[in-house]
């Protein structure tokens, strides 16, 4: 389950688009900023290779839930500046993490901006992409997040989590949707959301 803790990386998946160039941190900063509230569905690859599937909802600052399909069932949540992650198949209490502690965290803040000295240690173009290589400069231990965007519109397409462990995961996301008010039990309730909801 600790996997899942690290696993809190997307790929806000869109049509495909062409950068021209490498875009600037400022606009890059401004994306993530204007993404107030999101619903999406995700594929997760995890470092030994395996996959989950799952449905993903954000509403920053500070809430995120994950929900993961059969067979893994669990439910991961973002809130009050903790993550919880509550694994169906046990009777124990949910494992719980400072979200500071996870560069979920810099998604996730009130408000992003990647000009802080120490947090960017990679902004690179590979031909298609931007790509961003961040980390929490107050708790570089806390491991590494890899944002790749593409432009016109930019689209977050990639985010890859390196934990201090070594390994890293990828999760690709389906088409977002954007914009809108939330169910605000999603971010207390560790329930499963029925097919009625999806």
């Amino acid at each position: 389950m600790k996997q899942i803790a690290f696993a809190l990386a997307l790929t806000l998946a869109a049509p495909a688009a062409w950068a021209a160039d490498k875009l600037p941190l400022s606009q890059i900063s401004n994306y993530l900023n204007g993404l107030k509230t999101v619903q999406t569905t995700f594929t997760q690859v995890n470092d030994d290779g395996s996959l989950s599937t799952g449905r993903l909802w954000l509403e920053r600052p500070g809430k995120m839930r994950f929900e993961y399909d059969p067979p893994n069932d669990a439910v991961v949540l973002a809130r009050s500046g903790s993550v919880l992650i509550y694994d169906a198949k046990s009777n124990q209490p949910p494992e719980q993490y400072p979200l500071r502690r996870t560069p979920l965290s810099l998604v996730l803040a009130r408000n992003v901006n990647l000009s802080q000295a120490n947090m960017v240690v990679g902004h690179d173009f590979d031909g298609t992409a931007t790509v961003v290589t961040a980390q929490d400069p107050k708790n570089p231990e806390s491991g590494r997040i890899e944002l790749m965007f593409t432009d016109n519109p930019i689209e977050l397409r990639k985010w890859v989590i390196h934990d201090n462990a070594g390994t890293q995961t990828t999760v690709l996301l389906g088409p977002l949707s954007e914009g809108g008010r939330l169910d605000q039990s999603l971010f207390s309730d560790s329930k499963k959301r029925g097919s009625s909801d999806r």
